[in-house]
This record gives C-alpha cells, sequence and structure tokens, in this order.
C-alpha cells in the first residue's frame, strides 16, 4: 500500500470513530431511533454487564484523533469483546465403569468449553451419579424455589451398567448442568462451583502437602483456567490457587514461572489488601524479584505501606496458607 493510501485509510478510520463518538452525545431516544438491533443489544449487555457474566475488561481509551491505524484497531477489537457474549457449554461425550474392591459405579466425562470465542483450553473432569446427587440435594436446600422444575434422573434398583440407562444419564446430566449454568444465582454459587473444581483443588492440594510439587502444579494449572472461567465476576476467587501454583514453581526452582503466577495473583488483590494472602504474597515476590534481578524496592515499599496500616500480627507465609486449604 502506498503513502498516500495509507493515509486515506487511516482517515477513514478516525472518521468513523469520530462520528461514533459525536453520535454518543446526541439524545439517547434519538440514538436508539437510529441505531440497529444488534447495536442496541450490545449496548444493553455492555450496560449491565453481570446480566450475562460478560468478560471483565479494563476500561478502554476513547477514540481520538492522536491514535494510531494499529492502536484504533486494536481499540475496536477491544470494543468487540466487550460486546461478546461469554458463557460455558458442557458436554458429556463418553463414561467408563470403575471397578473398586466391593464397588461398582458409572464416571461421566464432563468438558467445559468457552463459547463466544475459540477455547483452547477446554476442561476435563469426571463425575460419578451419587456426586450429581449430592450437588441436585444441597442445591434443593438453598434454592428450592430455583430448582422447582428442575428433573434429576432417578436411580434404578437394577440396569444400572446397561448401555441404554448410561447413554440416557449422560444425555440427562448434560441438560441438567446446562439448566443449572443458565441460572445465574446457581452458577455462581458455591456449591456449583465446588461440584465442578473441588475434587481436582482436593487432590493437589493434597499432593502440595505431601511435597508432591510436579504432579500438584499438573492439577493446579489444569483447574485454574476453569476457575478463571466460573468466577469471572469475582476474580479475588481465584488467588489462593494461583499462590499455591506459585509455591510449586518455588520449590521447584522455577523462579521465573512463580514470579509470572505471583504477578497475576496481586493484580487481583490492589484493592484487597486486607485479603490474608496479600502480605505473604508480597514477601514471596520481594524474594522471587531479588532472585531474578527485578525491581523489588515497589513491592517493599507496599509492604512496608501495609505494615504501617496494620496492627503487628501472627502472619503465614505463603506456603503455610497453602497447606492449609481444602484440609478436610
Amino acid at each position: 500500500m502506498d503513502q498516500d493510501s495509507h493515509c486515506t485509510a487511516e482517515r477513514e478510520l478516525l472518521e468513523a470513530v469520530s462520528r461514533i463518538t459525536t453520535s454518543s452525545t446526541t439524545n439517547p431516544s434519538d440514538k436508539e431511533e437510529n441505531q440497529p438491533k444488534a447495536d442496541i443489544s450490545c449496548q444493553v449487555k455492555k450496560e449491565n454487564p453481570e446480566k450475562d457474566d460478560m468478560q471483565d475488561s479494563s476500561a478502554t481509551p476513547s477514540p481520538n484523533s492522536s491514535m494510531t491505524t494499529k492502536e484504533l484497531q486494536e481499540y475496536w477489537r477491544n470494543e468487540k469483546r466487550q460486546c461478546k457474549q461469554i458463557k460455558l457449554l458442557f458436554e458429556i461425550p463418553s463414561t467408563r465403569i470403575v471397578e473398586h474392591h466391593l464397588s461398582k459405579y458409572v464416571m461421566y466425562k464432563i468438558i467445559i468449553l468457552q463459547t463466544g470465542s475459540f477455547d483452547s483450553n477446554k476442561s476435563v473432569i469426571e463425575r460419578r451419579y451419587s456426586d450429581f446427587e449430592k450437588l441436585h440435594r444441597n442445591l434443593l436446600e438453598e434454592f428450592s424455589e430455583e430448582m422447582e422444575d428442575v428433573t434429576f434422573p432417578k436411580k434404578a434398583l437394577t440396569g444400572n451398567f446397561t448401555e441404554e440407562i448410561i447413554n440416557e444419564r449422560k444425555l440427562a446430566f448434560k441438560d441438567y448442568l446446562r439448566f443449572l449454568y443458565s441460572m445465574k444465582y446457581i452458577r455462581r454459587s458455591k456449591k456449583f462451583i465446588d461440584f465442578l473444581t473441588r475434587p481436582e483443588l482436593q487432590e493437589a492440594y493434597g499432593c502440595l502437602r505431601g511435597g508432591q510439587y510436579t504432579k500438584a502444579l499438573e492439577i493446579l494449572v489444569e483447574v485454574i483456567g476453569l476457575q478463571e472461567r466460573l468466577t469471572r465476576w469475582n476474580p479475588v476467587a481465584v488467588v489462593p490457587t494461583l499462590c499455591a501454583i506459585v509455591v510449586c514453581h518455588k520449590d521447584l526452582e522455577n523462579p521465573a514461572s512463580a514470579f509470572e503466577y505471583g504477578e497475576k495473583a496481586l493484580s487481583r488483590l490492589h484493592v484487597h489488601t486486607s485479603h490474608r494472602y496479600y502480605m505473604p504474597l508480597l514477601e514471596t515476590m520481594i524474594t522471587l524479584a531479588y532472585e531474578l534481578g527485578k525491581d523489588f524496592l515497589s513491592l517493599q515499599e507496599k509492604l512496608e505501606e501495609w505494615k504501617k496500616k496494620k496492627d503487628p500480627i501472627r502472619v503465614f507465609t505463603l506456603k503455610e496458607l497453602a497447606v492449609r486449604e481444602y484440609v478436610r
């Protein structure tokens, strides 16, 4: 593309941005009159982000004439992302029969995908009938009204391991999970989130306590993606898992990876400095930054500032906190 064509393209982008910016200051009723239905739908979602659990994003800069073509393109990509509805899709493609001592049961393989964009990091978990049954019982206690029309496959006295019954339950459990996820208060409930993540987290923390850091790390990295999808509305919820990953990497002598996950955890705590993980995480990050030759003075300043505001109390180390998670 020659220079004149490049300038023309950039000018057209700037003019388009200018027109949209100008239209945003017009009377709301006029804006609705002239706006296509798709745009109105997108605007409603942006005004009510919690309604559909849309992806959280930092505020984008207002488009202006000082932005380059590349910056303008990035701006529009961010705008499109804000309008994109993010939801999870549940599939149960297969099962396996487990025989353990005197017991026999069916494990259902659940694949959880994120819709609205290409999701290369699908989550895979396994649950048995009794796990679903326990979830249903717990949800009925808290959401009896919402669960009024939810059907749950009954346990048969015989034939539980026939191909016909197993296939019926595969479809029933898939519809069951989709229905639960469609209700905001249920999909945000601790009981629903625990059903999808707690068994794996318990196993991971058990490995961590036993010094099996490689195995613990493998499970934690697998589950953190699902946790983030399920708690998009509450980013602080994944801090303990992120910190456990920091501990594993640190003990496996991977300081760069430990620091990377520590930064992710700190970014979620910047307005939650009273969180129990905040000070131990800062102390660990200072040690890692010093080891890696990174700026540790700014972290040290935050730590000193925190100590001035808080009364001196017994504070656990990051590892001590991590090994206390999910203790039965």
